[in-house]
This record gives C-alpha cells, sequence and structure tokens, in this order.
C-alpha cells in the first residue's frame, strides 16, 4: 500500500491598525513564496495615487458592491469609515482546495465573519493573525506620515487605530512590528509551522 500526500491550504487572515505595516507585509511574503497567493480585496472607497484595479483592490462602486453581496459572490463583507469592503469566495475557496495558501489584509469586521463561519473547509483552513505598531508613539508617527489631513481627521484615525488594536485577543498570533525584515521573519515562521500542521495534511491510500 502507497500513501500519497496532499496538504491542505492555509487561509490567513491577517488584520492591523493602518500604519501597521500588514499589507507590506503580506505583499512582500506573497512576492518570495510560490505556495502563496494574496487575495484581492473589494471596496466602494476611492481609488488613492498610484493604486491599480484589480492589483491593489478590486474597485466599484455601491451598486455594483450590492450586487455581488446580493449573488452571494462574498466571503465577508463590512463597511468599514463609511466604505464597504468585502473578499470574493472565488479568490480564496477554490486556492485553498488545491492547496494553495491564501493571505487576506483586511479589518477586524471582516476577520471576525470569517473567523465565525460555518463551512468546514473554511475552519480547517483558518489561521488568523494581527500586526500591531509596538507604541502609540510609533502609530502616531506612521500615521502622521500622510501630512494631508486635518488635527480633527488625524485624531479620528488614531481613534479607529485604538479601536482595532483593542481586538488583537481574538487572533492566534501577534506581532509586534519591528524592522521590515523581523516582521517578515516572523511572518514565516508561522506560515511555516502551520503548513507543518498534522491535521493539514491529507493522506491517499493506494493499493
Amino acid at each position: 500500500m502507497e500513501n500519497n500526500s496532499q496538504r491542505r491550504g492555509i487561509l490567513c487572515v491577517v488584520s492591523g491598525p493602518s500604519g501597521s505595516g500588514k499589507t507590506t507585509l503580506c505583499r512582500a511574503f506573497n512576492d518570495e513564496d510560490p505556495e502563496c497567493s494574496y487575495a484581492i480585496s473589494c471596496t466602494t472607497r476611492p481609488m488613492r495615487e498610484g493604486e491599480v484595479n484589480g492589483k491593489d483592490y478590486h474597485f466599484l462602486d455601491e451598486k455594483e458592491f450590492l450586487a455581488r453581496v446580493e449573488a452571494g459572490d462574498l466571503l465577508e463583507h463590512a463597511r468599514v469609515h463609511g466604505n464597504l469592503y468585502g473578499t470574493l469566495k472565488s479568490s480564496v475557496i477554490e486556492q485553498v482546495e488545491r492547496g494553495q495558501d491564501v493571505l487576506i489584509d483586511i479589518d477586524v469586521q471582516g476577520a471576525a465573519l470569517i473567523r465565525e463561519h460555518q463551512d468546514p473547509g473554511i475552519q480547517a483552513s483558518y489561521i488568523d493573525i494581527f500586526v500591531m505598531p509596538p507604541s502609540q508613539e510609533e502609530l502616531a508617527a506612521r500615521l502622521g506620515g500622510r501630512g494631508t489631513e486635518s488635527e480633527q481627521d488625524f485624531a479620528l484615525r488614531m481613534k479607529n487605530a485604538q479601536e482595532e488594536i483593542d481586538q488583537w485577543p481574538h487572533y492566534a498570533y501577534a506581532i509586534v512590528s519591528g524592522s521590515r525584515e523581523q516582521d517578515l521573519q516572523k511572518f514565516r515562521n508561522i506560515i511555516h509551522g502551520e503548513r507543518n500542521r498534522a491535521s493539514r495534511l491529507i493522506i491517499h491510500q493506494s493499493a
């Protein structure tokens, strides 16, 4: 009898406040690891300078987004700071089932929805990581780097960031951000360890 093995893919949800570096971290790992792909979220927020539709986000108007929700195309969706965000099922489930790991960079609302999803395949594949700044001072420095908003807007973003940080105990893993390379090495360690979980191994026996 011969055993042929296949690994179940990981659905890795990554959250953290604006300025934590979570998106940069996800993209850096995705660029270096062929077993991983980056799920591109849908959003109704305006496209920022330098962003590319279909690469950074799928940019939709609110009518298009709600039609996707109605059709059941989204794994999760939430309204954040007045804009809608969501993850396409098609960008996740098919890849996980064939052993590909998928990274999703989403806010704490979206993470909670996926964490509570009742689909057995999602539950079997799911892990989550929270990326947080090392201090309030560092967070303020990172958020203040844009320099294009009023003091009131900046205070609101700091408040929203702290509310997100308060959710870190709900995550399986937490990375306190340091240098880019330190964060990336911690991220690698988590993913490589999860890939070797016995529960992810699928054995096919043949005579």
